[in-house]
């Protein structure tokens, strides 16, 4: 696959077959992602793989109470537009896809959440790659539960920045329409 092909291939995949992905498929993809850019070449990245299905829906759970509890404090957060699927008993935040690899690292980090993100789009693409798909799930940040948050592995010290979906899609879907890019200027 040719470069061109791998970004036209990666998706934000929703509907996963249940198959697992092998722990050192998950390895490799995130030895990959370490290779992305970051500043000052600290690497801050850390990375939590869970394939229990059950603790991601206690996840989803959690992810799901706290952001409609937010929502009713405030009802024009930008998460009000999710509000009546995040009511739904039976949604889950993850798609129920076989893996999540969540991508954190330490919040005094000036350059934290751009770090995290080149190595989420690393990971993403080298997922791709694959033939696995993937969806960052924003929603699957909004845990506060500190026991959840131990249980995960999550340090005191880092925010989770990508929670990430991971599994063999049922199809990919299309690309979406795009914009045309906006260039500000050019200048010679």
């Amino acid at each position: 696959m040719t470069f061109d092909e791998l970004l036209g291939s990666r998706r934000s995949v929703r509907n996963y077959r249940q198959d697992p992905v092998s722990q050192e498929l998950i390895t490799e993809m995130i030895n990959e992602s370490t290779l992305a850019p970051n500043a000052g070449n600290e690497q801050p990245w850390k990375f939590i793989v869970i394939n229990n299905q059950a603790v991601m829906k206690r996840i989803s759970d959690e992810s799901k109470r706290n952001i409609l509890a937010r929502i009713a404090a405030n009802p024009d957060d930008y998460a009000s537009r999710y509000k009546t699927i995040l009511e739904k008993e039976g949604y889950n935040v993850f798609y129920n896809a076989p893996c999540l690899v969540m991508i954190l690292g330490p919040a005094r980090l000036r350059n934290i959440y751009a770090d995290c993100t080149l190595a989420a789009a690393y990971f993403m693409l080298a997922a791709a790659s694959r033939g696995l798909g993937t969806c960052w799930v924003n929603l699957g940040r909004a845990i506060e539960d500190q026991e959840m948050l131990t249980e995960l592995g999550v340090p005191d010290d880092c925010d989770i920045i990508a929670p990430i979906a991971l599994g063999y899609p049922t199809q990919i879907p299309p690309v979406p329409k795009r914009k045309p890019p906006e260039i500000l200027k050019i200048i010679d």
